[in-house]
C-alpha cells in the first residue's frame, strides 16, 4: 500500500496542461507510475468495464499505443478514431463532439493541433479528458520524462536540466512546468528566434519558488549545459510546421546534441528525447544509441506514467492507497 493522497484529488478532473496539477498532485502521480511499474499486471482489473476514448486529428505511435495498452492493463477498454473522421470545426463543433463523445466513453485522450479547441472540447465533456499533445502542450509526455529520471536519481528536487534546441515548442514548454514544479533547475540553449519568452522564465521561477528554482536561457549550448544532470532535445520541426524546415535547420544546426556537447554537462548526464528523433539533425546516432542515453526508457515510462493518470482520473484508488 502507499499513500497517494494529492492524486486522488485528480478524480473527474481534466489535464490539458501540466498548470492543471499541483506540485504535490505531479508528485503523486509520479509515486503511482511508479508502484505501477513495480508491480507489473498486478492491477488487471482496476478500470474493469471502462471505456477509453482516443481521438487523433495527428499520427501517433508512443501515446496511442501507450494508452491502448495501458487501458487493456488495467481491465478496461479503449477505442482509437481518427480525427478526419470526426472533422472538429468542419462537421462537428468541438462542442458537439464532446458531448456525444462524454455519452460512449468514461474518458477521452485527445490529440489534436491548435489548443483552443481543446479547450472548448474539454469544457462542454462531461467526462475527464487527457490532452495527448496540442500545439500549446504535451503533459503527457513531461510526467513521464521525470518519473525517468526521478527512477534513474531517485529525486528530483535540486537537479539541472538542460533544454537544448526549438525552446518554444510544446514539449520544452510542458517539460520545464513539470520540472520547476517538482524542484529541478531549467537552462535552455537556443537561438533568439526560438528562446522563450522573458515572461515565461519567471513564471518558471515563480513554479520552482518553494525549491529556490532558476531558469535561464543561453545563446550558447555549451554554457547551457554545462555541468546539468539532463540534456533534453526534441526535433527542431513540430508536426504542421514543416513549411519552416529549412528555416529551422539553418538556426538551430549549431545545437546538435553531439558527444562534445554532452561532455560539457555532468558525467552522470542522461541524454532525453521524447521521439521520433531524426538522427543526424538534433542529435548524433553517437548519443542518441550511447549509454546515456535513456530515450526508450522514456517511451516505455509513457505507458506507467498513462495508467496512473487513468486511475486518478477514472478512480478514487482504493486499493492501492493506505
Amino acid at each position: 500500500m502507499i499513500t497517494l493522497p494529492a492524486a486522488a484529488r485528480l478524480r473527474g478532473r481534466n489535464v490539458l496542461t501540466v498548470s492543471d496539477l499541483g506540485s504535490d498532485e505531479l508528485a503523486s502521480l509520479l509515486a503511482l507510475g511508479t508502484t505501477l511499474k513495480e508491480r507489473g499486471r498486478e492491477q488487471m482489473t482496476l478500470l474493469r468495464g471502462k471505456t477509453l476514448v482516443m481521438l487523433f486529428e495527428k499520427p501517433s505511435l508512443r501515446t496511442r499505443v501507450s494508452f491502448e495498452a495501458g487501458m487493456t492493463q488495467l481491465g478496461g477498454h479503449a477505442i482509437a478514431v481518427n480525427g478526419s473522421d470526426v472533422g472538429i470545426g468542419t462537421r462537428e463543433t468541438p462542442e458537439d463532439a464532446a458531448r456525444v463523445l462524454s455519452r460512449y466513453g468514461d474518458a477521452i485522450v485527445y490529440r489534436t493541433h491548435a489548443h483552443e479547441p481543446l479547450v472548448r472540447f474539454a469544457g462542454a465533456a462531461t467526462v475527464p479528458t487527457i490532452n495527448a499533445l496540442s500545439e500549446a502542450a504535451h503533459p503527457c509526455q513531461a510526467i513521464a520524462d521525470l518519473l525517468t529520471i526521478r527512477e534513474r536519481f531517485g529525486t528530483l528536487q535540486g537537479l539541472r536540466i538542460a533544454f537544448v534546441g526549438d525552446a518554444r515548442n510544446n514539449v520544452a514548454i510542458s517539460l520545464a512546468e513539470a520540472a520547476a514544479l517538482c524542484g529541478m533547475s531549467i537552462t535552455f540553449a537556443a537561438p533568439v528566434t526560438h528562446r522563450p519568452s522573458d515572461a515565461f522564465l519567471a513564471r518558471l521561477v515563480k513554479l520552482g519558488a518553494p525549491h529556490g528554482v532558476t531558469a535561464r536561457a543561453f545563446t550558447s549550448p555549451i554554457r547551457a549545459v554545462r555541468d546539468v544532470d539532463v540534456v533534453y532535445t526534441d526535433v527542431w520541426t513540430s508536426m504542421g510546421d514543416e513549411q519552416f524546415v529549412e528555416r529551422n535547420l539553418a538556426a538551430l544546426r549549431p545545437y546538435q546534441v553531439d558527444s562534445a556537447l554532452m561532455g560539457a554537462a555532468a558525467n552522470h548526464a542522461l541524454f532525453m528525447h521524447c521521439l521520433p528523433a531524426h538522427r543526424g539533425e538534433e542529435v548524433t546516432a553517437e548519443v542518441m544509441d550511447g549509454a546515456q542515453s535513456v530515450v526508450f526508457d522514456q517511451a516505455e515510462n509513457r505507458l506507467h506514467a498513462q495508467k496512473a493518470l487513468l486511475l486518478a482520473l477514472l478512480t478514487d484508488l482504493r486499493g492501492l492507497t493506505d
